[in-house]
């Protein structure tokens, strides 16, 4: 189970951060509005309908939520945050992820100034508000608050079951010149918890 999750997560974030397409890859956020075999209908955050087809070997994960204490020092994490005036980020989420994805601080596309950072857990304090946590990749270091509020969460293997009209799913894949989206990896929202990538 462990392993499968692992090959998710992997597949994602090597889409997600891919520099070798022709053109980037697009992130697919939003409800399901309908399934028809491998063809999903997605209803995204800003009202628009995008078509999502399912690779045939595409792997399906479902959401859990875990406790930022279930991460040892040494877990390698992706961490979704954002910058406050004062240079200091705050953690939207914090998701276990594969050591295959690459290591390091980008921008993230989930909303105005948001970052990604992937690196390896190396400490962990309260503070106030919640928790900070010091991250290292690539011969630097990142601290990070994460806010008792913040979403820690992990995927769990599922089947094309869970793939239901009203769930909220994330995926990432080049969209072809009809404007359709192929995948190979999905997660998606379980018991109305979902990843808010």
């Amino acid at each position: 189970m462990k392993s499968y999750a692992v090959a998710l997560f992997s597949l994602l974030l090597a889409f997600a951060t891919a520099t070798a397409f022709a053109q980037a890859p697009t992130r697919v956020r939003g409800t399901i509005a309908a399934v028809d075999g491998d063809m999903l209908s997605v209803k995204l955050r800003d009202g628009k309908d995008l078509k999502v087809k399912l690779a045939p070997d595409a792997r399906i994960g479902t959401s859990k939520r875990i406790a930022l204490a279930d991460l040892k020092a040494g877990t390698y994490i992706g961490v979704t945050a954002m910058k406050a005036a004062d240079g200091k980020l705050t953690a939207v989420q914090v998701s276990t992820i594969p050591p295959q994805a690459p290591a390091g601080h980008t921008p993230w596309d989930s909303g105005p100034g948001a970052t990604m950072t992937n690196a390896n857990l190396t400490g962990m304090a309260k503070s106030a508000g919640g928790n900070e946590i010091t991250l290292e990749a690539k011969g630097q270091s990142y601290k990070i608050l994460v806010p008792d509020n913040a979403v820690i969460h992990t995927s769990v293997p599922a089947d094309r079951s869970a793939l239901e009209v009203g769930e909220y799913v994330f995926a990432v894949g080049p969209a072809d010149a009809s404007g359709v989206v192929t995948v190979r990896g999905v997660t998606v929202s379980k018991d109305g918890f979902r990843s808010p990538q």
